[in-house]
């Protein structure tokens, strides 16, 4: 029989829970935060010509970027499920309300 989404996220949680126990979590993620703020030294310094302090320092300042565009993009996507009523925003739409938990008014 197939997992509920529910329960297939509390299999992952739990398995991630062990997976913080045993190793250590800093250590386990560095390789991906590594590769992460590759593609950011990358595109500020494609062919490496930059002293290392001002590359680090703008790759910083391209992931920062990165980021408030990112929630920049969040804001907008969000806006359009607010309900407008006189001109005020009173909420977000039922679409955003948990099944069986009833919208706060």
């Amino acid at each position: 029989m197939p997992l509920t989404p529910a329960q297939r996220s509390l299999q992952a949680r739990a398995a991630a829970y062990m997976l913080h126990a045993s190793v250590d979590r800093a250590a386990h993620t560095q390789p991906a935060r590594t590769a992460f703020l590759a593609r950011f030294v990358a595109a500020v310094d494609p062919e490496g010509v930059l002293p290392e302090a001002e590359r680090r320092r703008r790759a910083e300042l391209a992931k920062k970027a990165y980021f408030t565009r990112l929630a920049f993009l969040s804001s907008r996507a969000r806006m359009k499920n607010d309900v407008v009523v006189d001109q005020r925003v009173v909420g977000r739409s039922i679409r955003r309300v948990r099944p069986g938990i009833p919208p706060v008014v």
